[in-house]
């Protein structure tokens, strides 16, 4: 480990991997945990003042709130009324000097605060209009999610001084009225602009699009089925985003002459796969993007493909590099690791399976496992969905993932843990079903 000198926040890079390989083997694969300490700091960018030497004429991050408010979102009321209580109570956590908006979703997008294509600079006089704003929200038209991201996107140009910028995304529903493709447009433009976190309220939407959205702009997606619930789950979102102290951090990975990189994921604290998101960056190298960070350590899978060898010989498989872009084109490079391949006919060695490998290996096959159980079960496959769930079952039990395993037994009865022995229960919720499947990504880390 090499941790290079910097500003505040300091990062660190740990390689956990078993880099002994049978003569021939090819693969060799390392979990990378990044550890990232010290907040307080905007990334080392400027951050502009005004005449005064006011900070707040160039606020370093911006947040947009996207919420919903086509017609379902009346049925029931309680979902409007708890949307503005939500959105206020997210508004009340932004800290002096943020720059934020509010967004009304329909079929289009409509600035609820503070309008005229801005964003405003939080302190308490704005917080208090952007609250009495929110009665302004109100339930009916369509749902067009593209349009809200275009929507977030050209108010956070509007501030490229903002080095982080962050949306949350709130609906209740599925994206039905937009143009073929407008989605997938609003994410090609918006990726590695601005994250998201997404929040779907309710039982009526679609786990897989949101999950699409969160995944493509480097957020989180999770589920409030009670409409009541959202008050806590926005504030909560909103503290994160406020944690963040850095953006743009990218794992860069370097690979000798004929090695190929097979996959970059992240694997806690929750599973993404990384690995299309890569940029080239020179010779033998690529760039996957990590996002915005605050005081947090995040674990990434990386498997590499490198030509085979005999007995005896060793190389350098990878160097994992964790990079900052700066303003004037240069990159920095804050810390980075090693990871190794050393072929031997020692079969202990060789038979050894790195504990956070296996580990993360088993959280990805848990994922999979549920996912692949509530398709088959939808489809009416129920034999096959009672197989994947009680795999799953037995991969949460052995592995320590109680949060899911609670998840699983409000769908199934779970006869033999050890075993993923489980029974299908009668009149499961949607609610419940859901629940399990967004959550479905979410980790746990290797036990010390």
């Amino acid at each position: 480990m090499a941790v290079l000198s910097r500003s505040e926040p300091s990062f660190t890079v740990d390689v956990f991997q078993n880099e002994y390989l049978p003569e021939g083997a090819r693969e060799v694969n390392a979990i990378v945990t990044v550890t990232a300490t010290g907040g307080g700091t905007t990334g080392g960018r400027p951050v502009s003042r005004d005449a005064a030497g006011s900070a707040d004429a160039g606020a370093p991050a911006a947040v947009v709130i996207m919420v919903d408010c086509s017609g379902s979102m009346d049925f029931p009321a309680e979902k409007m009324r708890n949307a503005r209580a939500a959105t206020a109570v997210a508004v009340d956590t932004i800290r002096d000097g943020v720059a934020f908006a509010v967004v009304a979703g329909t079929h289009e997008a409509v600035e609820v605060y503070p309008g005229g294509g801005r964003l405003a600079v939080a302190d308490d006089s704005t917080r208090a209009q952007a609250k009495d704003a929110l009665r302004r929200l109100a339930a009916g038209g369509g749902t067009a999610i593209g349009t809200w991201l275009t929507k977030a996107q050209a108010l956070f140009r509007t501030r490229p001084e903002a080095t982080i910028r962050h949306g949350i995304l709130l609906t209740d529903g599925r994206n039905e009225h937009e143009k073929p493709g407008g989605l997938e447009r609003s994410l090609e433009e918006a990726a590695g602009y601005f994250t998201v976190d997404c929040r779907g309220v309710g039982t009526d939407w679609e786990v897989a699009e949101l999950r699409k959205i969160a995944s493509a702009l480097l957020g989180t997606v999770d589920i409030v089925a009670e409409p009541s619930g959202l008050a806590e789950d926005f504030r909560q979102m909103m503290e994160t985003a406020m944690g963040k102290q850095i953006a743009d951090v990218a794992l860069r990975v370097w690979t000798p002459a004929n090695a190929v990189v097979r996959y970059v994921k992240q694997v806690a604290p929750a599973l993404e796969d990384l690995t299309d998101h890569r940029t080239e960056a020179g010779p033998r190298a690529g760039d996957y993007p990590t996002g915005s960070w605050g005081d947090e350590s995040r674990d990434y899978h990386v498997c590499v493909e490198v030509p085979s060898a005999e007995v005896g010989n060793e190389m350098l498989a990878a160097r994992i590099s964790l990079v900052l872009p700066r303003p004037d084109g240069s990159t920095e490079v804050l810390s980075q690791g090693l990871v190794r391949a050393v072929w031997t006919d020692d079969l202990a060695s060789t038979t050894r399976i790195s504990p956070q490998v296996a580990h993360y290996t088993g959280q990805a096959e848990l994922a999979s496992s549920i996912q692949e159980g509530l398709e088959a079960h939808r489809a009416g496959d129920l034999s096959r969905a009672t197989a994947k769930l009680g795999a799953a079952v037995r991969i949460a039990h052995r592995t320590g993932n109680d949060s899911t395993y609670k998840l699983l037994q409000k769908v199934v009865d779970v006869v033999d843990p050890k075993e993923g022995t489980v029974r299908f229960r009668k009149n499961v919720s949607e609610a419940d079903s859901m629940t399990l499947e967004t959550r479905s990504t979410k980790t746990v880390r290797v036990k010390k």
